[in-house]
């Protein structure tokens, strides 16, 4: 069976918490994520643009591979266990450190589905995935930071704007941020959306 794996660049000394990157994926299909998946090579090609700066700061970085490319079901294969079983891995590696989830489409809505561990701290939402029924209250005291294209036509900017306003009434933060006329898979502002991911992420620690 095809297991989810972790590429982990930690900080020196072990660090003062976790960045764990939560890559983008597709509506149904239970293809195995190998690693020519353009989505974790996306979030991977992140990863070490901004492990540097996350370094300089006492924050390792964690890239999480799923087994199964689809969101498909909660209730059948999906990145929702495979994310649960990451935030368990740093837990057990690191202890008691606060994690902020970094996830990119499907990776963002899985994101606020594991966000209720205790050690999450915050979410940053890079062109998320939401649906109305998403939940909000796993993001009760915690922060959230969205940034989203006006030209996305993959997933929808309005309902990322309406997710973040319903997370306001529980979050000790929210964001909602206009990456201007660019589309869902950041490969235009390229650095403007590694800033973004980075100094929201260790904004979080704070």
């Amino acid at each position: 069976m095809h297991e989810p794996t972790l590429t982990r660049y930690d900080a020196p000394n072990g660090g003062r918490g976790v960045i764990l990157m939560l890559h983008g994926g597709k509506q149904h299909s239970f293809m195995p994520v190998d690693w020519r998946s353009t989505s974790w090579r996306r979030s991977h090609a992140m990863q070490k643009s901004i492990t540097p700066r996350a370094h300089d700061e006492g924050v390792g970085t964690w890239l999480l591979r799923y087994q199964h490319r689809g969101w498909n079901d909660v209730h059948a294969p999906s990145p929702v266990p495979d994310a649960r079983w990451a935030v368990e891995q740093v837990v057990r590696a690191l202890g008691d450190v606060p994690i902020v989830l970094l996830g990119h489409s499907m990776g963002a809505r899985t994101a606020v589905h594991v966000a209720d561990h205790p050690q999450v701290v915050g979410v940053v939402a890079l062109a998320p995935w939401f649906e109305k029924h998403d939940p909000v209250a796993t993001l009760a005291d915690k922060h959230l930071a969205a940034a989203h294209g006006s030209r996305d036509r993959i997933t929808s900017p309005k309902a990322t704007a309406a997710f973040v306003r319903r997370a306001r009434d529980v979050a000790s933060s929210v964001e909602m941020h206009d990456m201007g006329p660019v589309g869902h898979y950041m490969f235009k502002r390229i650095p403007q959306w590694n800033d973004f991911a980075i100094t929201r992420s260790l904004k979080f620690f704070s």
